[in-house]
Formats: C-alpha cells, structure tokens, sequence
C-alpha cells in the first residue's frame, strides 16, 4: 500500500506554488492547519525533509523538487482520469473511428480534427483515409462511426459537407498541351491516365475515365498529384490538390472545355444517427463549419 496520498501530494503544490501555507490554504479552500498538518505527515511518512522556509516563503528542498516533479505527472494523470470518467457518465465516446475519402480538403479535416480535439481531448480518434466504396465498405461492417464519401450506402442516410471540384491537368510540359486546341476523347487515348485505385476489398472500382490505352493505377491521391506533376501522365485531380500547381504554373488544366471540371458531393454519413453521442455530433458540426464557404 501506498505510504502517501494524491492529496497530500496537491497539498505540497499548492504550498509551493502560492509560497506558503496561509496563501495556499486562501487559494485551495481548506484550513491553514489541514495543510500544514498534510504536508509535514508527508514528509514524515516518506522520511525526506520536502520543504524549507527562507525568510517568509517555504521553498522546496532538492529532494522536494524532485520528489513533487514526479508527484505532479501523478496528479495530472489522476485529474485526466476524472475527466474521462466524467465524459463517459455524460456518454461522451471514448473513441471514434472515421473513415474519409482522400478527396475531402485536408486543411478542413484539420482545422475540425485540432478544433475537436480541444472540445474532447480524451476522446481518441481511428482515422481511415479511404478511396471511393472504399469507406462505405467499412461503414456497412461496422468498422467506422463516421463516414465521409460521395454516396451514403444502402440503408444510410449522408447529410451534405461540400461539393468537391476535380480538374483534369497534366504538367505544363506535357505533349497534351503543345497541341494548342480543345483536346478529345482520342487525343487523350494516346497518353497515360493516372487512376486512384478504390480502396474497398470487395466490388472495387477505379476512379477516372478510363480510356487510356495506357493507364497508371495508384492508391492514394497524393501519388497521382505527384506523378502528373512530374509529366508522367494526366488526371482528374481535387481542385484543393492542384490549386498550388496551377498558381504557380508546374500544372496547366487540360482543354476539354466543360469536361475538364467534375462534381461530387460529399456526405457525411454516421453508422447510427440515433445513437450517436455527444463527440460524434459535435464533430459533424465542427466539420460542417469547415465547410461552410465551400457549399
């Protein structure tokens, strides 16, 4: 058994950290002599001399310093413990487990994912970047709570975040664009096609037009980005990825007049609406604030 408390150890803090045991008795709500008597119980069980008084002030020993540096990771610890066993009597997840199609903005993931994390910083997140049916694979099976993707699957119901721009470009010095006219299907035929692989394991589809004679299937969004900017091979691409390159001159869209631009719209998809706790919402509504300018 444990010779000390927790309590006896918040005690010590305080007496450090308001320089005496009258201020800390004001600033914890407990009587001068309760910390007085706390504090020299503590050092008599532990043996140690904690504190030492220079002047007015009660000042640590090095032995008390080293001892309440420790004591202190303890009681962080202990008053995570409470805040955990408190979102969870109020039913707030412990976890969540989301699965988001690659196309969605990275920078709106992000700015919801650091926004939710300071409204629930002990919920943990499971994060699944998915292609395509890649993500309602998981939802059916159970895998996710939250599903970001262009299509709710059978029996679930999306409500809308954005809709997503993709852009067909290659690199600025691909042979596509030195033929200076609005580009067909048969031109397009002749060159390389970079695909993004779905993700699911079962009833796969690629995404794209696939009607390259020669075609590169890749499994992430950001491979594809990369080797069309390299002059590898053309693609639909999300806006938000190519923006930069288009800035600043490495991509140029392809001329296909109105073919060159597709839509899609994403939803967000929960496994149960119904039952969906108080983390689960509050990141959908963070999520749909980051996607506010984009509808």
């Amino acid at each position: 058994m444990s010779k000390t408390t927790l309590e006896q150890w918040r005690m010590l803090k305080a007496v450090v950290e308001h320089g005496g045991f009258a201020h800390a008795a004001e600033a914890v709500h407990k009587s001068q002599s309760s910390i007085n008597h706390a504090v020299h119980k503590l050092q008599d069980q532990l043996g140690v001399a904690l504190l030492e008084v220079k002047g007015r002030k009660a000042h640590l020993t090095e032995a008390g310093a080293l001892l309440l540096r420790r004591a202190e990771r303890l009681l962080e610890q202990s008053e995570q413990l409470e805040d955990i066993a408190t979102g969870l009597a109020a039913g707030t997840e412990a976890e969540l487990r989301l699965a988001i199609d690659e196309v969605f903005p990275q920078c709106f993931l992000a700015d919801a994912l650091q926004a939710f994390s300071n409204q629930f910083p002990n919920t943990r997140i499971q994060l699944f970047e998915t292609v395509l049916s890649g993500g309602a694979e998981k939802l059916v099976a159970g895998e996710v709570d939250i599903l970001i993707a262009g299509s709710a699957p059978q029996g679930f119901m999306g409500n809308p975040l954005l809709r997503a721009e993709f852009i067909a470009v290659a690199s600025a010095e691909h042979p596509l664009h030195r033929l200076q006219r609005e580009l067909s299907l048969d031109d397009l035929r002749q060159h390389r096609q970079i695909v993004i692989r779905d993700s699911a394991l079962h009833d796969s589809r690629d995404s794209g037009w696939l009607g390259a004679e020669q075609r590169w299937t890749v499994s992430h969004v950001a491979t594809s980005a990369d080797m069309v900017s390299r002059g590898m091979g053309y693609a639909w691409l999300p806006s938000t990825r190519v923006a930069e390159g288009l800035e600043s001159g490495i991509l140029r869209e392809l001329p296909l007049g109105k073919a060159s631009r597709r839509y899609a719209e994403l939803n967000l998809i929960h496994a149960d609406q119904e039952t969906a706790g108080p983390a689960a919402r509050a990141l959908e509504k963070l999520l749909a604030q980051t996607c506010a300018g984009m509808r």
